[in-house]
């Protein structure tokens, strides 16, 4: 059973990545796709749902990219999730159905699950996604240490 979108799971890929490698320059979302195995274009809209949701912040440039907008500790997986999940959906996705069973019955359910999911996901931050990161050694190059947050 899969609970969050591959898109999902993208956007707090791509937080934690830039938390972790935005010092002392934004990452650049080539990089990025890069580290993720993707296509630039890609990640593209995704970075940019991200400004959106006050979650990263685009810095313009030569040297330009992606860094956080806030403290990582303020950063949730569930915000990430809500700003993945707000964008537009895929026109070629097929319609909603039209069902009294999905509208009274079952969409209720599931939207209480989401809740629940969500909820478990707000007790998790960027922060501690970084620390697990580092803790599994997830990028070959060691980091530098620093951690500038206030």
């Amino acid at each position: 059973m899969i609970l969050l979108s591959r898109r999902s799971q993208l956007a707090v890929a791509a937080v934690v990545d830039v938390a972790l490698h935005a010092r002392p320059l934004p990452v650049a979302a080539k990089a990025l796709a890069a580290r993720h195995n993707l296509p630039p274009r890609h990640l593209e809209t995704l970075l940019q749902a991200l400004v959106r949701a006050n979650i990263l912040k685009g810095v313009r440039g030569p040297r330009g990219g992606y860094e956080l907008a806030r403290e990582r500790r303020r950063v949730t997986a569930g915000d990430i999730v809500r700003a993945a999940m707000a964008e537009p959906a895929d026109e070629t996705e097929a319609p909603n159905p039209e069902s009294r069973l999905v509208d009274e019955v079952i969409g209720p359910l599931v939207m209480k699950a989401g809740q629940s999911f969500l909820a478990e996901l707000d007790a998790i931050t960027v922060d501690d996604l970084c620390r697990q990161a580092d803790e599994h050694a997830v990028f070959d190059h060691p980091r530098d240490g620093a951690d500038f947050t206030i």
